[in-house]
């Protein structure tokens, strides 16, 4: 477990970030999480408060196929299923919400699948 400095130092950065970024129904958020062993991401639309798709790694469609990959390919396919769910709803753009992760390994892979699959942010 973390300790009291480095948590305060963390839920800074996660305002201060998150103080930045809003998200709409026509450009929502994509807010991340990520776990020891997982990584979650949501689209939200801030203006209604509601959650326009989500994919993780524990998804129904990546369960099976992410056997034996390593953390940040499994970060890649995320990636590429939220940028095509969202798609699907019509949704081209969004903007990025890396939360109180740095911008580096499986959320930088997560980010770059979604921008290689056709999603702008």
């Amino acid at each position: 477990m973390a300790s009291k400095k480095i948590e305060k130092i963390r839920a800074k950065r996660k305002a201060r970030v998150r103080g930045k970024v809003s998200g709409t129904e026509t450009r929502p958020r994509l807010s991340v999480f990520r776990s020891a062993n997982h990584i979650y991401v949501q689209a939200i639309a801030d203006d209604v408060g509601k959650t326009l798709a989500a994919a993780s790694t524990l998804s129904g469609e990546l369960v099976g196929n992410l056997d034996g990959k390593k953390k940040v390919d499994a970060a890649k396919e995320v990636g590429k299923l939220i940028s095509k769910r969202l798609k699907d709803l019509g949704v081209n753009e969004a903007v990025f919400d890396r939360g109180r992760y740095l911008y580096h390994g499986r959320v930088k892979a997560l980010a770059e699948a979604a921008r290689e699959s056709g999603l702008k942010f």
